[in-house]
């Protein structure tokens, strides 16, 4: 993983049980799962119009796409944590992923 995102995890993690006056991801923690579940939901709606805004041509379109999919990559780092989950779970599933086409991989889980 790469060692951003480590960092970052970690530092989620710790702040799981801060003071909630003092940190976001703490606060978030403490509304429990529906409210971290509409944030991510959120920033998911803001990175898909930033994508069609940049493929659209605006000037400040990439810019606007890394920071909402940064936002949103974020607030899913907190759900994960939130659900006792490791980013590095999802990235080896990822790497589970590699040798399959996309076809077959679809296909294993209709199973």
């Amino acid at each position: 993983m790469s060692k951003v995102l480590t960092e970052l995890a970690t530092i989620i993690e710790q702040r799981k049980s801060a003071d909630i006056e003092e940190s976001y991801v703490a606060s978030l923690h403490a509304k429990g799962l529906n409210k971290i579940l509409e944030k991510v939901g959120e920033e998911a709606t803001e990175t898909i119009l930033a994508a069609k805004e940049y493929e659209s041509g605006a000037h400040s379109g990439e810019s606007n796409l890394i920071g909402e999919t940064a936002d949103l990559w974020f607030h899913t780092m907190v759900m994960l944590s939130h659900l006792n989950l490791k980013p590095e779970q999802v990235l080896m599933e990822l790497e589970k992923r590699f040798n399959i086409s996309g076809l077959e991989e679809k296909a294993s889980r209709q199973n």
